[in-house]
């Protein structure tokens, strides 16, 4: 099996997506890859408890691709081996009546993780300069003063909408949230044999929405605008990772791999030591449950 360079993946302000490949199985077969990520699954279980018993910062996993990249099956497979109190999922459909009420970032900073845990955010804030930019028509239901019509979300609308992401994510960052954003990059030839394996399969029609053949037709708008997000938000602080999605077992291993080998560096990371008086009576405390037998 190839070495994951996560540097490979890592995008920058120049970032072309289409310069990165949609496949990559790592040269491995499936059961080595399955093998791999059963392996450092462990490892991010044990270190988020880690992280629970410190309490000082938390985990911001967020999750972004087209339709079929994967996103559900990845947060089940790689958070597996997690205590089921330790990570929290969000599924951000259309805004509701009450998070319409609210600026657009409302409804994302009151599901973030407390400290201690790692929260994922399946589709996350980047769907407010992503859909919305596609179909701008959206951002009339915000109600959003001197946006009256179309034509009013302009150019400055989206620089506007852009440095409120950054400014959030910078100030999470400076609050103890580690933050990691990925792009599942999924080739469309993929995306049709998946869709196709949904109509076939009577437990994955649920899935299936007319609606996903109509988005499709605006998949290099699409990918258009996820390049624009990328290159104006991918910050030290909040990098974003592009990554192959065509072969799911692979994918789903380079996450974590990313996951694990930035967040083995925080090397303040520790469990607390125990109280010296706790300390110093560990003999007494033991004594005194034996006697209850």
């Amino acid at each position: 099996m190839d070495k994951i360079d996560i540097k490979a993946y890592k995008a920058n302000p120049n970032t072309v997506i289409g310069d990165y490949a949609t496949k990559d199985n790592l040269n491995a077969s499936e059961k080595e890859l399955k093998k791999a990520l059963k392996r450092i699954r462990k490892d991010l279980g044990d270190f988020q408890d880690t992280l629970y018993a410190h309490a000082k910062y938390n985990v911001l996993i967020c999750l972004q691709g087209m339709d079929t990249a994967g996103k559900d099956s990845l947060i089940r497979e790689v958070f597996k081996d997690f205590n089921v109190r330790g990570v929290v999922v969000h599924s951000f459909k259309v805004p509701t009546e009450l998070e319409l009420k609210h600026d657009f970032l409302w409804r994302h900073y009151i599901a973030l993780p407390a400290r201690g845990k790692f929260g994922v955010f399946n589709r996350t804030h980047y769907e407010n300069v992503l859909v919305t930019r596609v179909h701008p028509e959206y951002i009339l239901n915000e109600n959003i003063p001197g946006i009256d019509s179309v034509k009013d979300v302009d150019e400055k609308f989206w620089d506007h909408r852009f440095q409120d992401i950054n400014e959030f994510e910078q100030h999470l960052a400076r609050n103890g949230t580690i933050i990691f954003k990925f792009f599942l990059h999924l080739s469309k030839n993929e995306q049709r044999n998946r869709l196709l394996r949904r109509l076939d399969k009577p437990n994955k029609n649920w899935k299936f929405s007319p609606g996903d053949l109509k988005e499709r037709e605006e998949w290099d708008e699409y990918l258009q605008c996820y390049q624009e997000a990328v290159q104006r938000t991918t910050k030290p602080h909040a990098p974003w990772y592009i990554v192959p999605a065509d072969d799911k077992n692979a994918s789903r291993l380079i996450v974590a791999t990313i996951l694990w080998e930035t967040l083995i560096k925080f090397k303040d990371i520790e469990e607390p030591e125990l109280d010296e008086k706790i300390m110093a009576n560990l003999g007494s405390y033991r004594e005194q449950l034996e006697k209850e037998k």
